[in-house]
């Protein structure tokens, strides 16, 4: 086709959702299959040619061309689409866009997530990933190329979430946020802080397994969210509260039954895991079940399989003495009967008088015993006494040197002498400004021109009728019948020249 040919009309863009089946979305609804229908229509050439009148070609400019053709696009991909494709040349921009190419053998897309999209993804998207993009068909105008504009981006063969876990463990284990020591939980705590749901079956398992192995632990549940976009400031919020109360609970249990992934997803936070790390007091887990692993999990002081073990190891030491009174007591009773089996029998050997004998030196022994054991009392009733009574002294004393009145009487004298001080210098201060302003002032005396008129002298001014006078310091410039002021110590007075006498300077 030459360029002076019109351009053909048989381009046609349209949906076949009837003839194939359409791409199936992330909400579960198909969307038509949109194709370019190149196939020129089934009338010949030649006819075509006969009935299709001659016209000049359309002539556009780059940008109406570019603008129709989007309009074009983006009409007929109106609804969203879903792509799947290989990331390849990931660009993260610093006004928060992502930028990346999807691939699919020979055949390439570029697609850009907003900031405002790109801030919510659980993950980091990174080259050769497989994933499937959901959005918008356009086009580019600055570069004429078509593009998809992503609303959600979701990976192919790993779920969002467990790529996300997966990302933020390796980080948070870079900085050593797993391997901080752990703080030793309390073997006989009197009071656990529960950060869990309070209708939870978790918290029941709890309280179960608590009453039967160490019924006088007290229980304080802070009701927390534990399923949701919640989940992560709600259990937050209760380990905050019980570190700012460290005088009510030993130390902190977050329980959580079993449950997905997704239902999982709240304890998989970075904030929360920053929380769990920098809390006061030793946090177990016991989130899910046993094969379950989180966030939390890894930073906890301790981690429990589930709730009902978590309680378990809480009460572990006070179970364990239970059980050893338990088993002393059988072995007292044991050693008891055996005892008094071994009596009788020595009782049945032993005659009447021997046995008479033996309880009498039986009996003296165990007054001598009981008169030790007086003496003995006595002294350390005494000695603690004076250890008591010196002790006593020792903190009168103490008091004494930290007596507030003797405190407030030492800076009463520290002020009394500093104000001393300071009136002192103050005094000094003033006198040699006194002083200096007295010197001063006589120099001033001493150099004033008023001094000089008291001492007889004047100053004669010329006056020359309605110019400014001017003082009169040589004979030569004043002539007979001129009028002169002269200005005195006091007052001025005035005089006409009579004779000037320039003989009397040169002498």
């Amino acid at each position: 086709m030459s360029s002076g040919d019109p351009i053909p009309s048989f381009l046609s863009l349209h949906a076949r959702g009837k003839a194939r089946k359409g791409v199936r979305t992330g909400q579960g609804a198909e969307l038509p299959q949109l194709s370019f229908d190149l196939a020129p229509p089934s009338v010949p050439a030649a006819v075509a040619v006969e009935k299709t009148p001659v016209r000049e070609a359309v002539i556009y400019t780059v940008r109406q061309l570019i603008a129709e053709v989007r309009g074009l696009v983006e009409g007929a991909y109106a609804r969203l689409v879903s792509v799947e494709g290989e990331i390849s040349n990931c660009r993260p921009a610093a006004s928060g866009h992502v930028y990346f190419t999807l691939k699919d053998g020979d055949a390439q897309l570029p697609v850009v997530i907003f900031r405002r999209q790109a801030v919510l993804l659980g993950f980091k998207p990174k080259d050769g990933m497989a994933v499937e993009a959901r959005g918008r068909i356009s086009v580019y105008e600055s570069r004429g190329q078509l593009q998809l504009i992503a609303e959600t981006l979701r990976p192919r063969g790993e779920g969002a979430l467990q790529l996300a876990f997966e990302q933020l463990k390796r980080r948070l284990k870079a900085e050593g946020l797993f391997d901080r020591p752990k703080k030793a939980l309390p073997q006989f705590p009197q009071c656990v802080g529960i950060v869990t749901s309070a209708t939870g079956a978790a918290l029941q398992d709890i309280i179960h397994v608590v009453r039967r192995r160490h019924a006088r632990l007290n229980l304080l549940v802070y009701p927390a969210v534990v399923q949701g976009p919640q989940c992560p400031g709600s259990v937050a919020a209760g380990i905050r509260w019980f570190n700012r109360n460290p005088e009510r609970v030993d130390l902190i249990l977050i329980a959580r039954g079993g449950g997905s992934l997704e239902d999982l997803a709240g304890f998989n936070d970075e904030t929360l895991a920053r929380v769990i790390a920098g809390s006061a007091l030793p946090v177990v887990s016991a989130i899910g079940h046993e094969i379950d692993n989180t966030i939390a999990d890894f930073v906890s002081d301790l981690r429990a399989p589930t709730p009902s073990a978590a309680a378990e190891l809480i009460t572990a030491a006070q179970h364990r003495i239970e059980e050893r009174v338990l088993a002393l007591e059988r072995r007292v009773l044991r050693a008891g009967e055996f005892h008094t089996l071994r009596a009788r029998q020595r009782l049945q050997r032993l005659s009447a008088e021997q046995v008479l004998a033996r309880v009498r030196d039986g009996i003296g022994r165990r007054e001598q015993r009981v008169d030790e054991l007086q003496f003995r009392l006595g002294a350390a009733v005494d000695r603690r006494i004076r250890n008591r009574a010196n002790r006593l002294a020792a903190l009168e004393a103490k008091l004494r040197r930290h007596d507030p009145t003797l405190r407030v009487a030492l800076a009463n004298r520290r002020l009394a002498n500093a104000d001393a001080r300071l009136k002192r210098l103050a005094g000094e201060l003033n006198r040699g400004r006194q002083s200096r302003l007295e010197r001063a002032g006589a120099r001033l005396e001493a150099l004033s021109p008023l001094a000089v008129l008291n001492r007889g002298y004047a100053i004669l001014y010329l006056e020359q009728g309605t110019e400014v006078p001017r003082i009169l310091r040589d004979a030569a410039d004043a002539s007979p019948e001129q009028t002169v002021r002269a200005r005195l110590a006091r007052g001025s007075v005035r005089a006409v020249i009579t004779e000037t006498d320039t003989e009397t300077q040169a002498r």
